[in-house]
Formats: structure tokens, C-alpha cells, sequence
């Protein structure tokens, strides 16, 4: 052993332990996730609960996605600038606030703002993310990142179950007051355990360009979240969708001329970053396409001769596993990282899924078939999920790891979101009448599972195409380049 390996082993030997800071955002990631599924088993009794119409309460679900998208690329660039704690913090309050106004709430109105400042939290996974980059060493980095990856799958693999078992014990605002629970734990958490971040990126906030990105997403979001309810050619749908379309493009040549922009396009712009986005995009959508198909297939009667007849507590229980198999693959994905790069661990979570949604073509009519496919898509977003953030950090300079991850963040957004999209209108096209039910069909079902394999090959596909990155005069990556 050299002289430099043994002066290095001493100085981790004196780092502090860093497992608190990764358990910690870990729980971050997990609470964020949990958002999103903590409406789930009140979703059909919304309408009943609160003496409100089937297509106004759906906007509980929604509003959240529109929140999360907008507010994740803005708090990467606002962690930059003014401390990624400090603000990891301050998505957390906005979280303990939104749940208690949800959980007081008696009115559609006030429900829906609860909802929205829940939503701001899920900027806390790529804020995360880049906080680990700040305060570990580079080898200990990959199965970091891997793990709080994987709390996007768990914390709403896990809290599926959870929210069943309150919604069907108790009054349903105790969801809601839960949230707040854990928030109020997991601020305390953060401002005890994760450290400062004295990493910072010079220069002021870009507030048109976050004007112009919330107005343009929000547009284009809703568009695709509302297009079956109102029609995907009516003039509700265009509005949104070619008005969003026009901002976004507005908002990019407007970034493109500011001198401190919210999103450093010509950086985003560089082939690793923007191949990596592509495929994230893809992936989210592989990803999401199970999300809404599987439990379907599951709870549908089985009178229908398609479903499988169980309830949403025992549906929760057959999804679920998928989220502890994407923890368990965070050490492996460490390791395949060191061993081969991120790339050949993205082209390997794309490759499961390819797998995932083959099998499910040829063979999801039983329980444990469909707890297959959904182990093997846990196996898919657990490698592919770790790879895209060292991806994007190896390809961006150091002082630019929160925003970079929070634009990262919003293409996994936009693509779970037009997974949304596609496979509600796939199944609501290729659906039957059975006893004045409107059930899809088989062959609706079979066609969704080849969407999502199309997915997943394209987002293998891009995986190969990413260059290793090259580090522009003046720049420091933030990570060294490993096994390609």
C-alpha cells in the first residue's frame, strides 16, 4: 500500500460518520414519496367526502404533480445560491404547513392549497442528492445516491399500505395530520443532523425565469393530466398544452440571454446532460406505465374476466415489495458503478424493465406474476434511478449540482406524467361495458405493457449514447469520470 492510500485511509478514519446525513435524506426522500400515494385510498370517496364532482376532486392528485414539477428545478437553483440545507428546510415546512391546512380542511378550496404546498417537498430528493456530493467522499457517493434514489419507489410502495389501513380505521384527515407528524420529525432530523452546505454558486435568483418555467410547465402539465377528462383536441386542452409549449420556449430564450438564469441551458445542453435527460424522461415514463396499470389489473373485479378481484389493502401488499427490492439494490448499484460507470448501470435498469414488461405481455394473470413484473421493474428504477444523478453530477460543475438534479428531477416528471397521460387514455379506449362498469379490456392492457416496453428500450437505448463527459478550461466536475 502506497503512502498516499495509507494518508487517505487516516483521513476518512477522521471524517465524521456520514451515515446520519444519507439516513436522514433517505427518510427525506421516502416522506416526499409518500405524498403522492397518501390520497390514494380516498381518491374513489373524495367526490362523496367532500359533496363535489368525480372530475373537480381529481384535481387533489394533480395539483400535487403540478407543485412538485414546478418547484424542483427552482429549489436546485435556490440551494446553489443561498445553502441547499437552508432550503431543503424550508420545502419541509412548506410541507408541515400544507398538511395541516389538508387535515383542517372541509372544502374542496382549501384541500387543494394543503395539497399544493405538499407537493413543494419532493424538491428534497435532488437537493439531497447534492448535498451528499458536497459532504462524502466520492467512493461512498454511488450507494448514497442509490439509496435515497430508491425512496422514490419506497416511501410510496410503503405508504400505499399505510393509507390503507388509516383510511379504512379512521377519519380520513388523519392522513393528512400524519404528514404533518412526519414532517415536524424530519425538519427536526435535517436541522439536527445534515450539516451546513458551504458549497455556493455566485450570483442573484432568476425570478422571471422561475415566472416563466412554473407558467409554462404548469400549462403543458395540465394539459396532459386533463386531456382525457376534457378531451384531447377540445379547446381546453390545446390552450394549455400550445400556450404551456410557447412559454417554455419563450422561457428558454429568455435564459438563454440573462446573465444568472434559473437553468444554465448551454449547460443542460451538453450531450451527457441532455442525452441523460432524455433517457430519465423515458425511464419515468417505463416507470409510472406500472404505477397505473398494475394496480388496476389487480383491484378490477375478477367477474370482469380481466381483474384479479383484490382489494386496494391487498393490491398495496403485492406492489409493495417492488420498493423494498429498489433498497436492496442500492449496494449493488454501488457496485456496479465503481466496477463499470453509470452509464452500464442505466443501460442494466433499462434492460429489467425490458424484461419487466416482456413478461408481463406474455404472463399477468395471476397474483404472483404481476408481483414479478413489479419486483423486476423494482430491480429496473433501482439501478436506473442511482445512475441518472452521477450521471448529471460527473457532467456539471460543481457549483451547479442542485439545479442540475432539479431539472433532472423534472424530466422524470414529465415523463411519469405523460405516462399519466397515455396509459389512462390507452385503457379508457380499449374498455367494455360489463354491468354498467366501463372495464379495459385485455388487449388494452397488453398494449400499455408494449408502451412501457417501448419506453424502456428507448431509454436503454439513450443510456448507450451517452459520451463520457469533457471538462470545459476553467471547470471543476463533480465527480471524478469512472469506468466510463
Amino acid at each position: 500500500m502506497g503512502a498516499s492510500d495509507a494518508e487517505e485511509r487516516a483521513r476518512l478514519s477522521r471524517t465524521p460518520p456520514t451515515w446520519p446525513i444519507v439516513a436522514v435524506l433517505a427518510f427525506a426522500g421516502a416522506c416526499s414519496s409518500f405524498m403522492f400515494t397518501i390520497v390514494v385510498p380516498i381518491q374513489a370517496e373524495l367526490p362523496e367526502l367532500l359533496d363535489e364532482t368525480r372530475e373537480a376532486t381529481a384535481w387533489v392528485v394533480t395539483v400535487t404533480l403540478l407543485t412538485a414539477a414546478v418547484t424542483t428545478p427552482i429549489a436546485g437553483r435556490l440551494g446553489d445560491l443561498y445553502g441547499k440545507r437552508r432550503i431543503v428546510l424550508a420545502l419541509i415546512a412548506v410541507l408541515v404547513v400544507g398538511s395541516v391546512i389538508a387535515g383542517a380542511s372541509q372544502s374542496l378550496p382549501v384541500l387543494l392549497v394543503g395539497r399544493a404546498l405538499q407537493g413543494a417537498v419532493v424538491g428534497v430528493i435532488p437537493l439531497g442528492i447534492a448535498i451528499l456530493r458536497d459532504h462524502l467522499h466520492e467512493d461512498r457517493i454511488g450507494g448514497a445516491v442509490a439509496l435515497v434514489s430508491a425512496t422514490l419507489g419506497f416511501g410510496g410502495a410503503l405508504g400505499l399500505p399505510v393509507s390503507a389501513l388509516i383510511a379504512g380505521n379512521a377519519d380520513w384527515h388523519l392522513l393528512f395530520w400524519t404528514a404533518a407528524a412526519l414532517g415536524v420529525v424530519l425538519f427536526t432530523l435535517v436541522a439536527w443532523l445534515v450539516p451546513v452546505s458551504t458549497l455556493r454558486t455566485p450570483g442573484r435568483f432568476d425570478l422571471p425565469g422561475a415566472i416563466g418555467l412554473a407558467i409554462g410547465l404548469s400549462g403543458l402539465l395540465v394539459a396532459l393530466s386533463q386531456g382525457d377528462v376534457w378531451g384531447w383536441t377540445s379547446t381546453a386542452t390545446l390552450a394549455f398544452g400550445l400556450g404551456g409549449i410557447v412559454a417554455l420556449l419563450l422561457w428558454g430564450w429568455y435564459e438563454l440571454r440573462v446573465a444568472d438564469p434559473l437553468v444554465d441551458l448551454r449547460v443542460a445542453a451538453r450531450p451527457p446532460v441532455l442525452i441523460t435527460n432524455l433517457a430519465s424522461i423515458a425511464m419515468g415514463f417505463a416507470f409510472f406505465s406500472s404505477n397505473i396499470t398494475l394496480p388496476q389489473l389487480l383491484e378490477l373485479p375478477a367477474e370482469t374476466g380481466v381483474g384479479l378481484g383484490l382489494s386496494l389493502l391487498e393490491a398495496s401488499l403485492v406492489v409493495m415489495p417492488s420498493g423494498l427490492v429498489m433498497m436492496a439494490m442500492s449496494p449493488v448499484a454501488a457496485r456496479l458503478t465503481r466496477r463499470f460507470g453509470a452509464r452500464a448501470l442505466l443501460v442494466s435498469g433499462a434492460g429489467a424493465m425490458v424484461v419487466a414488461y416482456t413478461v408481463a405481455v406474455v404472463a399477468s394473470s395471476e397474483v404472483w406474476q404481476i408481483g414479478l413484473v413489479n419486483a423486476l421493474i423494482g430491480v429496473g428504477i433501482g439501478l436506473g434511478y442511482a445512475a441518472m444523478p452521477i450521471l448529471i453530477m460527473r457532467a456539471v460543475p460543481a457549483t451547479e449540482t442542485g439545479a442540475a438534479n432539479g431539472l433532472n428531477a423534472l424530466m422524470r416528471s414529465l415523463g411519469t406524467s405523460a405516462a399519466a397521460a397515455v396509459m389512462g387514455a390507452v385503457l379508457a379506449t380499449h374498455s367494455v361495458d360489463v354491468a354498467g362498469l366501463q372495464v379495459p379490456t385485455r388487449e388494452g392492457f397488453e398494449l400499455t405493457f408494449l408502451i412501457g416496453l417501448g419506453a424502456a428500450v428507448v431509454a436503454g437505448a439513450l443510456g448507450l449514447l451517452i459520451p463520457k463527459p469533457r471538462v470545459l478550461p476553467g471547470e471543476h466536475p463533480s465527480l471524478p469520470d469512472v469506468a466510463g
